[in-house]
């Protein structure tokens, strides 16, 4: 299939033909329910770089200043609703058996519009870690009436369980991303950047392992010359389009996916 621009038949008769759908999604998504990027020209909080609050050794200099920046981006994220991308995902999954969610986003926004287990590759604003004893649990208080937060255990202090810059991704999360983009037939890219690494190689991974690709994005990316289709346009806008013709296409029962010798 040669790379296309824009929503076609044999592009929706493709993602309807697919057995194993997996989507991933960027900030573009979150920025259509108004949440700030906070990175180019909205990097700046209280004069503080955000490269330079979202770090380890920013957490153990200034724990307090740091769960300030989050406690701001966390009531942010509380007044924002799910978009019609989100909501056009949360469809799709609920008609195909086999389907992945993958997202960079930390809001939490997926689960609220109706996506069920989604891989949160850049881990949840609203759980914690304790510093301590490393165990995670949710963190729904907004505004926080105590900073930084404390672990109810032990009392150490506790961090937001979100990646930060010079992390690893948590290895579960990454390896069911790479699992679904290996064994997928089709794949979504939706308000991904395609330069956060190393999500930004699960595409080409899908695409190596001969899945239909599919970007949806405001603008082109790295990857818009490597894969089938490139949608432009925003994700609430397209990305809906694309649903309703793909499952009109299916009917009210998405093909369940055959299985694979081997598959886990």
């Amino acid at each position: 299939m040669e790379p296309t621009i824009g929503i076609n038949d044999r592009l929706v008769e493709r993602l309807g033909q697919a057995r194993r759908i997996s989507v991933l999604t960027g900030s573009g998504v979150s920025s259509e329910s108004g949440i700030p990027t906070f990175r180019g020209r909205d990097g700046l909080w209280e004069k503080h770089r955000v490269e330079e609050l979202a770090t380890r050794q920013a957490f153990e200099s200034h724990p307090e200043l740091v769960w300030r920046w989050y406690d701001y981006r966390r009531q942010l994220i509380a007044d924002a609703e799910p978009n019609a991308a989100h909501a056009a995902i949360a469809r799709l999954e609920g008609r195909f058996d086999s389907f992945v969610l993958i997202t960079q986003n930390v809001d939490g926004l997926h689960r609220r519009a109706g996506s069920t287990s989604p891989v949160e590759l850049h881990g949840n604003i609203w759980r914690a870690r304790c510093t301590r004893e490393q165990t995670v649990s949710d963190l729904l208080e907004c505004p926080l009436m105590e900073l930084p937060p404390v672990c109810a255990s032990c009392g150490s202090v506790l961090r937001p369980d979100v990646v930060w810059f010079g992390e690893p991704l948590p290895s579960d999360a990454y390896d069911r991303a790479y699992e679904a983009a290996t064994n997928c037939d089709a794949m979504l890219v939706v308000g991904a950047s395609a330069m956060v690494r190393p999500a930004a190689s699960l595409p080409l991974v899908a695409k190596t392992n001969g899945a239909l690709v599919v970007e949806v994005n405001l603008g082109f990316t790295p990857i818009s010359a490597l894969i089938d289709a490139t949608l432009l346009g925003r994700a609430g806008d397209v990305l809906p389009k694309l649903v309703d013709m793909v499952l009109k296409l299916v009917g009210d029962v998405a093909p369940r996916a055959p299985s694979r010798v081997g598959e886990r």
